[in-house]
């Protein structure tokens, strides 16, 4: 193992020896007790299985047979999650083969940003992981299971209903993903789109049949976003069945992988064989994940899921950690937007498996590590292919199955990993650098700052952007509105870059997965509705960011900047963030939510 990473690990483990042990001495206390059926008085017992048939009730009471609770993120709104309309079915099926009971326990929610993108909506998406978190906890309360299928791919889903897991962390659990969508248009036509529509030159007709033709069909969207790089981290903690990622939502494969879901989750509560999610995501699963993320280039939104993951096992990390290990794990992938690839086309080279077997065999990640599937992580450095009837895992090629999109650890994309800490007289901030032309990673110039994403749009649109500038939007942190995404003004950005404006945004916002070309100083903390200094800067300040070495400062004389107070968010504008679309429901979470560094977690 690489003495970085082997560091990074043990700073991890030393910081969190109080929280990590009491949380296990929890889920030790909790796996002591009788099962449920056995534990609860009659009249619990009764309600929790009154819906079910009877033979199924025999099993449980009778035969003390296991009994699988599923918690399911299905709807109709989200393409990726519409497949799962049909999983239950095929779960309890395959339970019942192998002599094991099933019940739905519990959905829950799961909005799509792609919808709520640009709107007032977007406003409760990073809340809804914590949402989702206790939802599952809801659905597991009835407290009369022995194991969990977790049923959810997209952005905040998963982490949300890992973090949920997590807080029981005495069951056997197992993700069962969904898959991609086929490829429709590609990205980097797409962007071209959406840009000329930013320009005036096409109009809205010829955007929706561009946007129609990308995301057009049953999966997750094809591009590397959160979503996708949620399922690259799973498979990176030994979550999923080995290989189950990116496999289409309609391929005959993916029904076989989710029945294999049911076996290995039964096979984890077997006494020799018991392995309880607690247990198994222990700080080298987190560091594992942490690889995996900065290998691929992944969604930066995972810089504050996976803080909020980790927390929830008692283990504590932070931006610094993911510093080191960046600087020291090589970019093996080159997926959209860092990239032209897809994620279909990332599967077809190699994808996670090969990823996996390549940051194994480098010293990059731990392999003797619990998973699901027993082998250890090797095992996920594989493929899995249908034989006649039996599903088995082959060994991928040493080499490439193409070169511009996966490649070995002798010959990476970089020497280093796609995410960097920025730190400075603004606070602490990360940028997307494997997403960013080098000759784009130092920007100085004046800044213009804008209190929301709404201001920067009119101001592209009146024709008062045409020039050098650091967009500075401010007021977006969880604090002030719940950090949303600010998708809608990479393309206005991309337009005066491409005209060779030096162009770049500092926000305390996010910009998530999909953060395209221009250089981005994101989720900068503290933010301003915590009084952090990015509310102290002024138009016309010179802002200096520096991905090179990882600098983010306004260049203002040491002692104006000392005496500058911080603008506060006008009443006005505090308001508009906190009502409409539901957004009262969530005030408690704003007043109570932990930075972005913290992982914007609301609920310790």
């Amino acid at each position: 193992m690489k003495q970085s990473h082997v560091e990074v690990t043990e700073r991890i483990i030393e910081r969190s020896r109080p929280t990590r042990s009491a949380y296990l001495h929890r889920v030790d206390d909790i796996i002591k007790r009788p099962k449920g059926p056995d534990r609860l008085g009659c009249a619990n017992v009764a309600h929790a299985f009154a819906a079910m048939p009877t033979d199924d009730k025999m099993r449980i009471f009778a035969e003390k047979a296991p009994h699988i609770g599923i918690v399911t993120a299905y709807n109709e709104m989200l393409s990726a999650h519409q497949p799962y309309v049909g999983f239950p079915d095929i779960i309890r099926d395959e339970a019942r083969k192998l002599g094991a009971t099933t019940q739905v326990a519990g959905g829950v929610p799961a909005m799509c940003d792609g919808i709520t993108q640009g709107e007032a909506g977007m406003e409760l998406s990073l809340f809804s992981r914590d949402n989702i978190a206790m939802g599952t906890a809801i659905a597991l309360s009835h407290d009369v299971f022995d194991a969990a299928l977790l049923l959810g791919v997209c952005d905040k889903i998963v982490p949300g209903l890992l973090i949920g897991a997590l807080h029981f962390g005495h069951l056997p659990c197992v993700f069962v993903p969904a898959g991609p969508m086929s490829t429709g248009i590609d990205n980097t036509s797409k962007s071209k789109v959406r840009e000329k529509y930013a320009q005036g030159l096409v109009g809205r007709e010829e955007l929706l049949a561009s946007e129609n033709a990308a995301y057009h069909g049953a999966g997750t969207c094809t591009f590397y976003g959160t979503a996708n790089s949620n399922q690259m981290l799973l498979e990176a903690m030994g979550l999923h069945v080995p290989g189950a990622a990116f496999i289409h939502p309609h391929d005959g494969l993916r029904e076989d992988l989710t029945r294999e879901a049911v076996r290995l989750v039964l096979n984890n509560t077997q006494q020799k064989n018991f392995t309880p999610i607690g247990k198994l995501v222990d700080e080298h699963v987190i560091v594992n994940a942490m690889v995996a993320l900065l290998a691929t280039g992944g969604s930066t939104n995972h810089l504050i899921h996976w803080v909020a993951v980790a927390r929830a096992a008692g283990i504590i990390i932070d931006w610094t950690d993911f510093h080191y290990l960046a600087k020291a794990t090589p970019l093996l992938a080159s997926v959209y937007p860092n990239g032209k690839a897809d994620v279909n086309e990332f599967q077809e080279a190699g994808g996670p498996g090969f990823v996996i077997r390549e940051l194994i065999e480098g010293g990059y990640m731990y392999p003797d590590v619990f998973t699901v599937a027993k082998g250890g992580l090797h095992e996920y450095g594989k493929k899995p292919v249908k034989e006649g009837d039996k599903l088995v895992w082959k060994t991928l090629p040493k080499e490439s199955g193409d070169e511009t999109v996966v490649r070995t650890v002798e010959f990476p994309f970089n020497e280093s990993g796609g995410l960097r800490l920025l730190k400075g007289n603004l606070g602490r901030s990360v940028i997307k650098t494997s997403a960013v032309p080098e000759d784009r990673h130092i920007i100085e110039a004046p800044a213009i700052v804008f209190d929301s994403q709404e201001e920067l749009l009119s101001a592209f649109d009146r024709g008062e952007l045409e020039r050098d500038f650091v967009a500075v939007v401010r007021f977006q942190g969880p604090k002030a509105n719940g950090m949303p995404e600010l998708h809608k003004l990479t393309p206005p950005l991309a337009v005066l870059q491409n005209k060779g404006f030096s162009v770049a945004i500092v926000t305390d916002g996010r910009m998530s997965g999909a953060s395209g070309k221009i250089p981005a100083a994101i989720h900068l903390s503290p933010e301003a509705s915590a009084g952090g200094a990015i509310a102290k800067i002024r138009d016309g300040d010179i802002i200096r960011l520096n991905a090179a070495v990882g600098t983010l400062n306004a260049l203002v004389d040491e002692d104006t900047w000392a005496e500058r107070d911080a603008v506060e968010l006008s009443d006005t504008k505090r308001h508009h963030n906190s009502h409409g679309i539901g957004r009262e429901l969530f005030g408690g979470m704003r007043r109570s939510v932990l930075s972005a560094e913290e992982g914007a977690i609301t609920w310790l």
